[in-house]
């Protein structure tokens, strides 16, 4: 610690420069997802100005700091400069309250202080109170953005992170150090968007087919106008949940590198994105009939209300799972105005409840590989295995049942020439059932089955052996 006083001090910003993440974007999202109507209050207290907002939202919510994603080029970097005895600040525009709390977690501060309910600590003001701290000697400074440009000019040196390497052609320093370049943020936006799980939306086309309409061009442009529609409303959908999942996300194997769990995407992005979103699928939806429009708002408003609350229900879940599953084929139905039967509707109820309990069961005794019990905002533990194990099993052979009562139905036997051949799908829908909840026992399963029933070979062949059925049946 003897070459201490020789060492400038090295002022730290923390939104996005120690942290990937902004406090002041989770902040908003924790006290929406803990009280939607204390989120009310949001504009009256940005009345009063930014620093009281900051201070009202720490007062109300617990931020895990734990669990926030850090840069880690620069915090490696902050270790080694603290061994080597440099004295480090954490100052930030974000609350005081939360600042102290991430300098304690990290244990590299000799202080750490940020706005209190009158003053924002942004841009000059931190630079005034740097200043007042070191009134005679320099300061190194280490921030991501256009604002801490007034503080990096008064700096003996500058250290840029998470940020375009261009911000430095905005300051007349030659002493410039980079840390943790930024991902595109483009290309996590798209990855964000969960455009995959659009391959779910292709049971729009399911009425289309089955009610041998495929040849008119008209119904064929109509359903793909829905799917599109659909598509991105279930982006925005997926945007908010993932942003409320942020904290139960980075405890998770596999989704701790979501774009915004893993702080590579700003939360800007899910702010703006997922309106906007919402609002260009609902204007393309405009062209289709007005039953789609109804149906659309109706999946919008249950995904909503399970991002929001159904998802930490036991059982509740997989059910709002399974009924946003047969929305599709609903969605479809209304895209072209055709009456979809009920034993179809049923189908896809228990067959979709089947399969969200086998996703369910793969995440949790991936939990107890883990040598975990629960996980938070889930209504299940290790403990729930037997039960959605006997009633996922029971839900799909309830789905084949209900299959072979399709094949006898009036309608059935109407549409089709051959329906006997039908009757050949149902063994092959047995194994490929079967084949799912074995995979998932052994824990070879994805934690989302009906991805893997769509990139599965053996699944395609059979989804291909029968389409051919159906057709021969016509």
């Amino acid at each position: 610690m003897s070459n201490t006083l020789s060492q400038p001090t090295l002022y730290v910003d923390l939104d996005g420069t120690l942290i990937k993440t902004d406090l002041l974007f989770e902040s908003l999202l924790l006290l929406l997802k803990k009280n939607p109507l204390q989120a009310l209050m949001i504009p009256f207290w940005l009345i009063k100005g930014k620093a009281n907002l900051k201070h009202q939202l720490a007062k109300r919510v617990d931020v895990p700091v734990k669990l926030l994603p850090l840069n880690p080029e620069f915090h490696s970097y902050l270790q080694e400069e603290v061994e080597n005895g440099r004295n480090i600040v954490l100052i930030s525009a974000s609350s005081q309250i939360l600042v102290r709390k991430v300098s304690d977690h990290l244990g590299l501060f000799i202080d750490a202080m940020g706005s209190d309910e009158d003053h924002n600590l942004r841009s000059k003001n931190k630079l005034t109170r740097i200043i007042q701290l070191n009134p005679v000697g320099g300061f190194i400074y280490a921030g991501n953005s256009l604002h801490d440009i007034p503080v990096w000019l008064e700096a003996n040196e500058v250290i840029l992170v998470n940020c375009d390497k261009s911000l430095a052609d905005k300051l007349p320093h030659e002493n410039v150090r980079h840390f943790d370049a930024p991902k595109s943020s483009i290309r996590k936006f798209w990855q964000a968007m969960r455009p995959h799980q659009w391959l779910k939306n292709v049971l729009i086309f399911l009425p289309l087919i089955l009610s041998h309409q495929l040849n008119q061009p008209n119904l064929l442009l109509q359903a793909c106008i829905a799917f599109l529609s659909f598509s991105l409303v279930a982006s925005s959908v997926y945007l908010l949940n993932d942003m409320l999942d942020l904290n139960s996300d980075r405890q998770h194997q596999s989704k701790c590198q979501r774009p915004f769990a893993s702080g590579d995407l700003s939360l800007v992005y899910g702010y703006i994105g997922a309106p906007l979103l919402l609002l260009l699928g609902f204007c393309i939806a405009l062209v289709l009939p007005a039953a789609f429009i109804a149906v659309l708002f109706g999946y919008w408003l249950l995904t909503t209300l399970y991002s929001l609350l159904l998802k930490s229900l036991f059982l509740v879940d997989v059910l709002t799972l399974a009924c946003l599953y047969t929305w599709r084929i609903i969605a479809g139905s209304a895209a072209i105005a055709v009456v979809t039967t009920y034993y179809l509707l049923a189908f896809s109820f228990f067959l979709f409840l089947g399969l969200a309990m086998v996703k369910r069961y793969t995440e949790f005794l991936n939990l107890q590989n883990q040598g975990k019990s629960s996980v938070a905002g889930r209504g299940y533990d290790v403990n729930s295995l037997r039960t959605l194990a006997v009633v996922g099993g029971a839900s799909s052979m309830v789905s084949v049942a209900v299959f072979a009562f399709y094949i006898n139905a009036p309608a059935t036997t109407q549409l089709y020439g051959h329906p006997i051949v039908l009757w050949a799908i149902c063994p092959l829908l047995v194994y490929l059932l079967w084949r799912i909840w074995s995979l998932a026992r052994q824990g070879l399963l994805h934690e989302d089955p009906v991805l893997f029933a769509i990139t599965d070979r053996r699944s395609q062949v059979i989804a291909g052996l029968s389409g051919l059925l159906v057709w021969l049946a016509i």
